[in-house]
């Protein structure tokens, strides 16, 4: 476990300038204003108990990926929004940049209880390369470093794993503490049955999130493209449907693996097919034993649905990653909608419902179901897949353990 702000302390952080890293790489409109601020909103908690600390707060994240010092990019905007969001009539400043001499005048004109916003860290290339300089330069503005940004936490980048070498005590905020507290309880320690769903288009993407999982959860249902590779390994014939030839091999290990475990692995037993993904196209529903050779998978069918419904009303934790179909393409969103259904459903009953990955949090969106309908829903779509793959990830394993965290601010390692 990481040692978190709260149990540094409130008055731990009294008249203390305070780096954090935060997420706010939020989508834009055409006009540069923020479209989602549903990440903004997300690490509200932190910067609000900070401020109301009296700590000076200083914010620092990217946005895009701006090549050289675009201002599309620019965390202006995101600043503003911060402003209408925030509580307590706390002051949000806007710094033109992240290091050096501009920074530093807004940090130094920071009263207790303030917070600035940094320019876009990325706006530098050094960040991403985590150049140990230009970490020693953002370093230099604070007494002490916080991450709450998940979203980045598997990159080993300046402001998200440099830094935290160089200033001491390095925390995790309310946001990564409770992302590794549920993803981590769910994987090591789960009320079974436990279930986990995993969709998404390819099995080489997953191959890591698939080996970590079989040998924690009692059933595994397998959905989207990635599943026609499985059927083609079992020898049937999937037609025009996505699938990795070079991967069939591991999918018939994958199987037999299972079956050794005494995991129920469940893959579809019917299909929704098209010539073409698009809107309107016309589509068949068929056995997977009868896929058209001039077409494609697109997604599961009903009597799948019913398969992975059944199955899950039987267990106690389901772990959700990747959608089942092209939900994005009205036609073949209906096996992806009725998981989202189900889980509200079950979340309703008492069973832990986890979701992770960005496709799957987008089609929570596209079906207006709120985050608090379910246990929880990761803020992070490749942190948490490398996470739930057992992957460590660089920006939590450079913080302090909670054991060894020393509370003294301004020191380096």
């Amino acid at each position: 476990m990481k040692k978190t702000i709260v149990q540094a302390g409130a008055e731990f952080f009294k008249d203390k300038k305070v780096l954090v890293r935060v997420d706010f790489n939020v989508p834009q409109n055409a006009d540069g204003s923020v479209a989602d601020d549903s990440r903004i909103k997300a690490a509200l908690k932190t910067i609000e108990f900070l401020a109301n600390a009296k700590a000076k707060v200083i914010l620092v994240s990217h946005l895009g990926r701006p090549k050289g010092k675009d201002q599309k990019f620019s965390m202006a905007p995101v600043a503003k929004q911060l402003q209408a969001l925030v509580g307590n009539g706390i002051k949000v400043h806007v710094a033109n940049d992240c290091v050096g001499e501009e920074a530093q005048k807004v940090v130094d004109a920071l009263k207790p209880g303030e917070v600035c916003l940094l320019e876009n860290v990325r706006f530098y290339p050094e960040e991403e390369k985590n150049d140990a300089e230009f970490a020693k330069k953002l370093a230099s503005l604070a007494d002490v470093y916080v991450n709450d940004a998940f979203g980045t936490a598997h990159r080993a980048h300046a402001s998200t794993e440099g830094v935290a070498h160089l200033l001491h005590p390095a925390l995790a905020g309310f946001l990564i503490d409770k992302e590794v507290q549920m993803l981590g309880e769910t994987l090591d320690n789960p009320v079974r049955p436990f279930a986990t769903i995993i969709g998404g288009s390819k099995v080489s993407s997953k191959i890591g999130v698939l080996e970590n999982l079989l040998s924690r959860v009692d059933v595994m249902i397998i959905g989207g493209a990635m599943a026609f590779s499985f059927l083609k390994a079992r020898g049937l014939n999937v037609g025009k449907s996505l699938v990795e030839d070079d991967r069939l091999d591991y999918c018939r290990k994958l199987e037999e693996q299972a079956k050794a475990k005494g995991v129920k692995l469940i893959l579809p037993v019917d299909v929704i097919c098209a010539k073409e993904i698009k809107e309107g196209a016309e589509s068949i529903t068929v056995d997977v034993e009868h896929i058209p050779a001039d077409q494609m998978g697109l997604d599961l069918g009903p009597k799948t649905s019913a398969l992975i419904d059944a199955a899950l009303k039987e267990c106690k934790t389901i772990l959700w990653n990747g959608p089942l179909g092209v939900f994005e393409v009205k036609g073949f969103e209906k096996a992806t909608f009725n998981v989202v259904d189900q889980l509200v459903a079950l979340t309703a009953k008492g069973v832990k419902t986890i979701v992770g990955g960005g496709d799957s949090v987008a089609a929570l969106g596209a079906k207006n179901v709120p985050e608090s309908a379910l246990t929880h829903v990761s803020t992070g779509g490749g942190a948490s897949l490398e996470f739930i793959e057992g992957l460590v990830l660089p920006g939590i394993a450079s913080l302090d353990d909670a054991e060894n965290a020393v509370a003294t601010a301004g020191k380096t390692r």
